[in-house]
């Protein structure tokens, strides 16, 4: 296997994905399509059991898009299903410290560099030596950056080895600040503990961005200089359009019968 993002982001380029979180392989199928670079699906929030994650990744087969999926924890069972499902990576939530980078590593990687147990159902279906071959370095390790503890331990969290990309949450972040929902873009303390983590990816050279609304993301970008980034997801997209059509529709209605 060979991870299109991984080999982006050692180039020094810019990667964008979004994430879907409802249960429909159609969905990503239609994602995965469009251009992104990579699709999260999410099992963290979303209510997907494997069988769905399978048939989400499948759909996902054929593109250019590099489908990762967001776990619920760091549990290796847990993160060794979704990787033998077909994820060419996933994206851990809470790591707050090196030793939980540690134990994601070990859980993605397969001996000696971890404890992953070999058994791919879908990572390469019948040419599973050149999986376990190319598995350790192909596979893409993101851990999510959510709380103020992480924000003190983001240089050392990056500098474990195995960590391709951090990712930063940005409204668990600002609950963790104790600034309420949503995140506080505009607050000197949130800004400060953003710059932090950035300030981390540039020391350990390790790739960091953020889940970003589309009004953030050319901030992110631009003015953050992050690099692996997501910009809303599925239902945002959903909502946003409906409500757009139907304001139309409403605005349309209103001028007939005036």
């Amino acid at each position: 296997m060979e991870n299109s993002i991984k080999k982006k982001l050692k180039e020094g380029k810019a990667v964008v994905g979004t994430s879907v979180g409802r249960s429909d392989p159609w969905i990503t199928e239609l994602f995965s399509e469009i251009g992104y670079d990579w699709l999260l699906i999410d099992a963290e929030h979303g209510a997907l059991d494997y069988s769905t994650i399978m048939s989400m990744l499948q759909s996902c087969k054929g593109t250019n898009c590099t489908p990762i999926v967001r776990v619920q924890n760091d549990d290796p069972s847990i993160i060794k299903r979704v990787l033998d499902a077909g994820a060419h990576g996933v994206v851990v939530p809470l790591c707050n410290t090196a030793e939980d980078a540690k134990r994601i590593v070990e859980a993605c990687k397969y001996p000696p560099e971890g404890i992953r147990g070999f058994g791919p159902r879908r990572g390469d279906i019948g040419n599973w030596i050149d999986y376990f071959n190319t598995a350790n370095e192909e596979i893409f390790v993101a851990v999510q950056l959510e709380t103020i503890e992480a924000v003190n331990n983001a240089e050392e969290i990056m500098s474990v080895k195995g960590i391709d990309a951090c990712i930063i949450g940005p409204v668990d972040l600002s609950v963790s600040m104790n600034l309420g929902i949503p995140p506080k873009w505009d607050d000197p303390t949130f800004i400060e503990a953003i710059d932090r983590i950035s300030l981390a990816s540039n020391k350990t050279g390790v790739p960091c961005g953020g889940f970003f609304p589309s009004d953030k993301i050319e901030w992110a970008v631009k003015e953050k200089g992050f690099t692996f980034n997501a910009v809303d997801d599925a239902d945002i997209f959903l909502i946003n359009g409906a409500t757009s059509a139907l304001k139309k529709a409403r605005n349309a209605m209103s001028k007939q019968y005036n």
